[in-house]
């Protein structure tokens, strides 16, 4: 028997006590399963979020929707920063006065144009503590995937803690499973069998958080 039949006769073996005719939408599915690790407040999840960034490797930054665009712009400049690729519909104060030239994302951009780009910001749909994961879904302050995969520098803006959740189950009823998710934990990693890490190969090899209070 080739690998291939191996793996089918296995899967019929699993299904020899489901109806004939019985569809997967037509069953409901048991998810007791625990929800959260722990009770914690709303302020030690946000904390638990930036504990776990800094772990990845994300650069953490907090501050007021007020300071939002000041923020922005010195952490650009600190980075040298003579360009920022942003989503067609991100709040325009959050680059006002920044002085950095604003790339708009667009349909035809080339994979070569958008690495030439220093740096991209955008918000995210939801981010999750006990993983330190950013799960953005192309939203109108996000963009298409492809500009937070390139630029080699992403600056992040979460709103806390209306988009914080503690774990994987909370964060998924708030994403729509048809729309282009990205998640992120920490820059873009690798690393081969002799485990040396790379960072970069397949995204930003820096990526920094700003959790922004009272938007």
């Amino acid at each position: 028997m080739s690998s291939r039949d191996v793996v089918l006769a296995r899967v019929r073996r699993a299904l020899t006590d489901v109806p004939r005719g019985e569809r997967p939408d037509e069953v409901s599915v048991a998810r007791d399963y625990r929800r959260v690790h722990g009770a914690r407040t709303t302020e030690q999840t946000v904390e638990l979020l930036a504990e776990n960034l800094a772990d990845y490797r994300a650069l953490v930054h907090r501050c007021t929707a007020g300071a939002l665009p000041e923020l922005i712009g010195r952490l650009l400049a600190e980075r040298g920063a003579r360009t920022v690729l942003v989503p067609p519909d991100l709040d325009a104060s959050w680059v006002a006065g920044s002085g950095i030239t604003r790339v708009e994302d667009r349909a035809s951009a080339t994979p070569r144009e958008l690495d030439a780009v220093d740096s991209v910001l955008t918000g995210c749909a939801v981010a999750i503590a006990e993983t330190g994961t950013l799960v953005l879904d192309g939203g109108p302050d996000q963009g298409r995937r492809r500009i937070t995969l390139v630029p080699d520098h992403h600056l992040c803006v979460v709103r806390v803690p209306e988009q914080v959740v503690g774990s994987v189950p909370q964060a998924l009823p708030r994403l729509a499973p048809d729309r282009p998710l990205t998640w992120i934990s920490g820059p873009s990693a690798t690393s081969d069998i002799e485990l040396d890490r790379v960072e970069g190969v397949h995204g930003p090899r820096t990526l920094e958080v700003i959790l922004l209070a009272g938007s």
